[in-house]
């Protein structure tokens, strides 16, 4: 089996199989020497009847009294120890049922360093063990056969244990009891206090409705479950106790992710030892209040592909406060508002500014119906990635917002679009169908025509995609665990909200009084336009080296030829600039396209990626995301900041990026002793897509900090943090 097994679960598996034999030899030593030895426990065996009948099943108990700081081992014994075991000698017609026991207490001991300071004990060296204090009284169902002879029966077994306070010493015990078999059934003595008893032993845990689910793609021996369950009172702490296993390993750390709404959420790490991940998790769900711990027994059916990524990982668990639908799509139509100001979409503010300048001369109905058709092109192009996010849904994938840019094929169209653009924007080449109206891909820029309003709202959602906005991540990630019907809702809602602005302005031409006369300042602020949306291409031409390597100057060379093509359309006569143009495009397409940048054979992301394809915020250690890390981590006393970001994200970069490499909030991180973990979305790997989900977030940016104590939850912040949000997080999670 240990051929079977990684470094890091050879050194928990043997750690803990010699830690057993040794207690084990040390038993049979001691058994052996036949010394005098004055045990710290007394063991009594008492029995909830004196006298039963034929048929009748009475309950024994094994009672462990233990000297104070003393404690035995529960049938999971941890790291080390042995659970105490019980062998009956029963008379003919008796039989035993199986131990209940009293719910443990985790014991995690302490390691001190050569200063005598107390170092938290981490998932490398785990010694948990579970374990009983003071009292533990094992309770076994005695069944008596219905055609037992009456009479006087004696009732014994042999009791074995191990007994720790800083050193160990095993115990063994033969304990009796009596029990009269007659016409009657008399409670014993001892009766009053097996209610009492009882009410300690572990409950059933069916009616808490318990879900596990496996989280992300099982790269290594170690990954992580999700555990969630419905809170039967006001507990103030939560625990995950397994039981004995054969082939995994579960490791003491708990991570808390949400307590809400009477539901809990924990995440624990396993640790595989052979070839399979279990299929089943048997334990104890565990509440604590007020010094009173209470234990469920459960068997858990871990959801989703064990060997494989989970695509519904996460889903159904809870993160934060449930919310009504309607405060959703309020959340929703705010988010869109506040999109109208993101980075991604300000070339395309900028145009409609031009365009209802152009407009301030034409008769109010056709300017409304302007406002109009680009709230339309909005609104369509919405219901378009509506149903792309559904179908992607139905197909069991995983789905995210700006999940296209994950997509090589729609990076290099959607630059040479671009590119188009601001070359049309320059005046290098205009296209003019029938007057005054526009094609959407020529006139976006300069002329009101109805295909180009249109289009100017299908601009401005493509552009907007990359980016996020306060309230909308929380309200697309909401949408992305919802059914279809809602998500089309929140989309559309979205939408609106990126559209209302300019709907109103159409509608309200008195509000245009603070734009400018038209005049000659139009066409030069037309061509200032084409720089953004220029340094717009090139930032699209960024996206595609990941995908294509060094072979992505060849994209630039095609836009060149791009670029060309539009220079002689616009000089030449019709026909003899159509076909030249032609020309230049197809030998483009052929030579460069096909020829060079093998655009239709995208590398694997393996073969290219960097330690990272987003380029992190500087001053930090940066290392790469993952659950086991955030673990480790917070188990050596660490608080964790952790910054979800993507190379094609503008928020994260002209936004959240300079929060974090501000000098202040460098300062804090290093002061506490912050671990900073880099969460690179940028190919939409799905363990970080499950992660967004789980903290109901539909894409990137996501900033979020860990505190030290692994039993608190994670901080997160606004898509928008500032310099003091990050401090303020940061001091917290070091106390």
């Amino acid at each position: 089996m240990f051929k079977r097994l990684g470094n890091f679960g050879i050194y928990i598996s043997v750690s803990r199989y010699l830690s057993t034999i040794v207690a084990a030899i040390a038993l049979l030593v001691q058994t052996a020497s036949n010394a005098a030895t004055t045990n710290a426990t007394r063991v009594t065996l008492v029995l909830s009847a004196s006298a039963a009948k034929p048929g009748d099943t009475i309950t024994a108990a094994v009672r462990l009294e233990m000297s104070r700081g003393w404690h035995t081992y529960w049938k999971n014994s941890g790291a080390s120890g042995i659970a105490t075991s019980i062998k009956w000698e029963l008379p003919k017609g008796v039989t035993a049922g199986g131990i209940g026991w009293p719910v443990p207490e985790k014991f995690v001991p302490e390691k001190t360093g050569d200063d005598g300071v107390a170092i938290p004990a981490s998932q490398d060296f785990d010694q948990t063990t579970y374990v009983l204090h003071d009292e533990a009284v094992l309770l076994v169902p005695l069944t008596i056969a219905p055609d037992v002879a009456t009479g006087r029966l004696e009732i014994k077994a042999r009791v074995e244990w191990l007994e720790c306070q800083v050193n160990c010493v095993p115990g063994k015990k033969d304990v009796v009891a009596e029990l009269e078999i007659g016409s009657d059934t008399k409670p014993s003595e001892d009766f009053a206090s097996f209610a009492g008893w009882q009410n300690l032993l572990q409950k059933t845990g069916e009616s808490l409705t318990p879900r596990a689910q496996w989280e992300g793609i099982p790269a290594t021996k170690t990954r992580a479950l999700l555990i969630e369950w419905k809170l039967t009172d006001n507990s103030s702490n939560w625990d995950f106790f397994p039981a004995s296993s054969e082939g995994f390993d579960m490791q003491h750390q708990t991570e808390l992710l949400a307590t809400n709404k009477g539901v809990v959420v924990l995440r624990k790490l396993v640790t595989l030892s052979e070839d399979a991940w279990p299929k089943e998790i048997s334990g104890l769900l565990v509440q604590i209040r007020g010094g009173r711990t209470e234990g469920y027994s459960v068997t858990l059916k871990p959801s989703g592909d064990a060997n494989a990524p989970a695509a519904t990982a996460g889903k159904n668990l809870p993160i934060q406060e449930k919310k009504p639908l309607w405060l959703w799509l309020i959340y929703a139509f705010i988010g869109g508002l506040i999109l109208n100001i993101m980075p991604c979409v300000l070339p395309v503010i900028a145009l409609k500014i031009l365009g209802f300048v152009g407009q301030a001369k034409e008769s109010p109905t056709h300017v409304r119906k302007l406002g109009l058709l680009y709230a339309a092109g909005v609104l369509v192009s919405f219901l378009v990635l509506a149903a792309l996010i559904i179908g992607i849904k139905a197909a069991g994938h995983r789905a995210g917002w700006g999940i296209q840019f994950s997509n090589p094929y729609f990076i290099v169209g959607l630059t040479v679009l671009v590119t188009l653009i601001a070359l049309n924007l320059f005046g290098v080449f205009e296209v003019t169908l029938g007057g005054s109206t526009m094609s959407a891909a020529g006139e976006v820029a300069s002329r009101g025509g109805f295909t180009g309003a249109f289009f100017n709202g299908v601009l401005a959602t493509v552009l907007a995609t990359p980016c996020t906005a306060p309230f909308l991540g929380a309200s697309l990630g909401f949408a992305f665990a919802q059914p279809a019907p809602i998500v089309v809702a929140i989309f559309l809602t979205v939408g609106a909200g990126l559209a209302t602005p300019y709907v109103l302005l159409s509608w309200q031409p008195a509000w245009l009084k603070f734009l400018p006369k038209p005049g000659a300042w139009m066409e030069r602020f037309k061509v200032g336009m084409g720089f953004p949306m220029l340094l717009t291409a090139v930032w699209l031409l960024s996206l595609a080296e990941p995908f294509y390597g060094d072979r992505t100057t060849w994209l630039a060379v095609f836009l060149v030829l791009v670029a060309l093509a539009a220079w002689v359309f616009g000089f030449a006569s019709r026909v003899r600039g159509c076909v030249i143009a032609l020309i230049v495009l197809i030998a483009g397409y052929v030579l460069v396209l096909e020829g060079q940048l093998h655009w239709r054979e995208p590398v694997k992301a393996s073969a290219t990626m960097r330690k990272f394809i987003a380029t992190p915020p500087k001053g930090y250690d940066w290392e790469p995301w993952s659950t086991e890390a955030v673990a480790k981590a917070r188990a050596k006393g660490h608080p964790v900041l952790v910054d979800f970001t993507a190379n094609w994200c503008p928020t994260c970069n002209t936004i959240v990026k300079p929060v974090l490499q501000s000098e202040s909030v460098r300062a804090k991180a290093k002061e506490v002793g912050a671990v900073a973990l880099l969460a690179d979305h940028s190919l939409y790997p799905p363990e970080i897509s499950d992660e967004l989900e789980r903290y109901e977030r539909a894409g990137v940016p996501l900033v979020l900090v860990f505190p030290r104590d692994a039993n608190l939850p994670a901080i997160v912040l606004p898509e928008t943090p500032t310099p003091r949000m990050v401090i303020e997080a940061l001091e917290k999670a070091a106390k």
